[in-house]
């Protein structure tokens, strides 16, 4: 089975001159060497990573703003609010980086790919095709729609639609040029949902990797009992994400009615686009360990499971059922969880977890 990449990089492209940088004017932040802003998924709450004595120190900013007397509405103060929210679309940012664009503009700090692009564009004019002539296949097969775009006879359909499409919005044949522009916009927009679904694709591939798992350790009850949680709470987690992607779908399924409210339709995407994004970088790390995992006995592999379940489990599993687990005492939970080595094993969690 081929691997499959991350279809997005969770950090900003390269520094846009235009694009605003962290920057910040008290003494302390330039005293500091390597300061280093994140938001630890223990705690959900941004910190600043500093070497004081060849250790690392985190900070909360409401305590560097306590120490070093930065008022909220201060210029340092904005700043660290803005970097706050800029590590909801990046793992880390540094002195000097540029802001992400999510929270200055809306647009995506991540690139495009031209093939995401090209396949968000083609779904858009298959969709127009239909609706020229009622037809009701839908084709959802990225490989597929790309060789489609190079067939003469769908070609000349595309055409043909925009120009129907152009008659239909109160344009006029003529300006079907205008039709190919919004669509343009539309596709642009919508590449970025093609992305972040090639991007779930991981999350089935682990799925099914999981499944190799639980075959291979069929006779061993302690880690197929883990197994089983594990594959029950993927099912849970591909299940959420298929949801999101269908609601984009639905909401962009009416290509004219879409076409016709193109101001109101882009806010939604990015609003989806910027969720599926989030959910999807705290994946990045357990989903590669998976891409990495032996489909075969091996040590590594009930502690994998043992990592895959510690991720899931505040995240997908029931609310009373977590509430009920985190009530649990430490010393139960490191006896149930012990055959899978790493000691101390699960650790309380303080809060339910939504991603």
């Amino acid at each position: 089975m081929s691997e499959e990449k991350p279809a997005v990089s969770w950090n900003v492209e390269t520094q846009d001159k235009a694009v605003p940088c962290v920057t910040f004017g008290h003494w302390f932040f330039h005293k500091m060497e390597d300061i280093f802003f994140t938001k630890p998924e223990q705690s959900n709450e941004p910190v600043m990573m500093v070497k004081y004595a060849k250790n690392d120190v985190a900070m909360t900013f409401k305590g560097v703003m306590r120490e070093f007397n930065i008022e909220e509405n201060s210029a340092d103060g904005a700043m660290l609010e803005k970097v706050a929210k800029g590590l909801n679309y990046v793992k880390g940012l540094r002195i000097g980086d540029p802001l992400p664009k999510e929270i200055l503009t809306r647009e995506a700090s991540w690139a495009l790919s031209d093939r995401h692009l090209k396949i968000a564009y083609q779904r858009l004019s298959l969709q127009l095709v239909n609706w020229m002539t009622g037809g009701q296949s839908v084709i959802t097969d990225p490989d597929e729609l790309l060789q489609l775009a190079e067939d003469p006879q769908i070609k000349k359909s595309v055409n043909a639609a925009f120009g129907e499409a152009a008659e239909k919005l109160g344009l006029g044949r003529d300006r079907k040029e205008e039709v190919i522009m919004h669509v343009s916009e539309l596709a642009k927009e919508l590449a970025y949902i093609e992305a972040l679904r090639d991007n779930f694709r991981r999350i089935r591939v682990m799925e099914q990797k999981i499944q190799t798992i639980r075959r291979l350790y069929g006779r061993e009850k302690s880690v197929l009992e883990v197994a089983d949680q594990v594959a029950r709470l993927g099912e849970r987690a591909v299940s959420e994400f298929e949801n999101l992607f269908l609601e984009v779908d639905a909401q962009t399924g009416e290509i004219l009615s879409v076409l016709r409210n193109l101001a109101s339709q882009i806010p939604y995407i990015r609003d989806k686009r910027d969720e599926l994004y989030v959910r999807l970088m705290a994946w990045d790390d357990i989903l590669g360990e998976w891409e990495r995992a032996q489909m075969k006995v091996h040590p590594d592999n009930p502690n994998l499971l043992r990592r895959t379940y510690h991720f899931l489990a505040p995240r997908f599993m029931m609310v009373k059922e977590w509430v009920l687990m985190t009530k649990l005492k430490q010393n139960d939970l490191s006896q149930a969880f012990s055959h899978l080595g790493g000691g101390s094993g699960m650790q309380k969690q303080g809060q339910v977890m939504r991603w």
